[in-house]
């Protein structure tokens, strides 16, 4: 391991928390060099909805390889995009009444969030963003000025601008209305100086797998069209089939004007980010906002593969609210066994955490059970929640074992029992 720390940028993050050389992964099991296995309650920050080389994905892919298919062909026409898009709009836009335009960017989720900033402001002629504490959209300095996290914010090295920040829901209590914050902001100004744009995260995973209520969202979406301002919803973690349906939003009804994908929608963990836009609001000039790397045909492929193979019925729906029931009931049960420890669970699908209330007792936790052999990250702010992302298509076995290691971890944490 001595390369990583000779060599390797001091940025590195992940590797510290979980020293293991890893070789191999498949489903919802990571493999190291020492012959050490872990259950991944992780999945590359929910890049991995559908496992490490889903067998499926990876047939598609490797005979793609095998026949010589176009790797890289910037915004070029080409038959995995040709796919993709028909997979897209076949088993995803048109069974839900949407009309999008895709827009290709750069493979991260952060370029296509400034994508959508951008287009915002210039469909709009308005420059002010609307962001919400806590929210998570990306590190750019775009992306950073509507990101809340102090410790990403810090390291800009400019000032950050742009952003308005209103409180999230139920940051100000459960019985304060928060979009009345927001109607007072555009109430105050004159109509050239309302936003260009909101952007909302309907479950913050970053910002410790908060969730918003249906209610709240309804009402921001009623008060976005009434003051002709485009709704942005940042599906890049909890898209995909993380909350259960393809979108994080179809629960609450909602037809966000623009919505950014990236993390889970190449189904592999390759590099793959759209905005969905409507066509009302696609008035970029050719080329306008583009990137090298825009036409990653590798991921078009297994995006298609997984579209075709996940979504075309409701089978992966079902299986999701039946696997967070099952999280659900860990998650309350360890809450429920230490009453003074003020332990919370929150979440939505496959999405969930567990609010520890420090980052010392969360990452006790995170700890404990990397010695035992899951890998579970933590979130929030002070890092306070432990949060859970195992795969969509992780087996009850495998979910079991995980979810044993983090009931036995969290009661070692709590100095309860010594994990065996």
């Amino acid at each position: 391991m001595d390369i990583f720390s000779q060599i390797e940028s001091n940025v590195r993050s992940y590797s510290r928390v979980f020293p293991a050389l890893f070789t191999t992964a498949r489903g919802a099991t990571l493999s190291a060099r020492d012959g050490a296995t872990y259950i991944d309650f992780l999945s590359g920050a929910g890049a991995l909805n559908y496992g490490h080389n889903n067998p499926i994905l990876k047939a598609a892919l490797t005979d793609y390889l095998a026949g010589d298919g176009i790797t890289h062909s910037l915004d070029l026409a080409t038959a995995a995009k040709q796919r993709f898009l028909e997979s897209l709009r076949d088993h995803v836009l048109r069974p839900r009444g949407l009309r999008y335009k895709v827009q290709f960017t750069g493979p991260t989720g952060t370029n296509a969030v400034e994508a959508a900033l951008k287009i915002a402001r210039n469909a709009t002629g308005r420059r002010t963003i609307v962001s919400f504490t806590n929210g998570f959209h990306g590190v750019t300095l775009g992306s950073l000025a509507v990101t809340a996290s102090p410790h990403h914010r810090q390291a800009a090295g400019v000032p950050l601008t742009g952003a308005t920040v209103v409180p999230y829901d139920g940051d100000l209590g459960p019985e304060v209305d928060t979009i009345a914050d927001l109607e007072a902001l555009l109430s105050a100004g004159h109509n050239a100086d309302r936003p260009a744009g909101v952007i909302v995260e309907t479950v913050q995973g970053e910002g410790g797998v908060r969730v918003a209520r249906v209610e709240w969202l309804r009402r921001l979406e009623s008060v976005c069209r009434a003051a002709g301002i485009p709704l942005i919803v940042d599906d890049i973690q909890a898209g995909c089939g993380r909350t259960g349906r393809f979108f994080s939003f179809e629960e609450a009804g909602l037809t966000p004007d623009i919505v950014v994908l990236s993390k889970s929608l190449s189904g592999f963990g390759l590099p793959m980010a759209v905005l969905l836009l409507t066509p009302e609001l696609d008035t970029w000039a050719p080329g306008a906002h583009n990137g090298t790397f825009r036409g990653h045909n590798l991921a078009f492929v297994t995006a298609a593969s997984a579209l075709e193979t996940y979504w075309r019925d409701e089978t992966l729906m079902v299986e999701v609210a039946r696997k967070a029931a099952m999280v659900r009931s860990s998650l309350n049960a360890i809450a429920g066994t230490e009453p003074d420890a003020h332990l919370s669970v929150r979440g939505r699908g496959l999405i969930q955490g567990l609010d520890c209330r420090t980052g010392e007792l969360a990452g006790r936790i995170s700890r404990l059970c990397f010695e035992h052999g899951l890998v579970v990250e933590t979130a929030g702010l002070d890092g306070q929640v432990v949060k859970c992302l195992c795969p969509l298509t992780i087996s009850d076995t495998e979910l079991d074992r995980g979810l044993d290691i983090l009931t036995a971890s969290a009661a070692a944490a709590l100095d309860r029992v010594v994990v065996g």
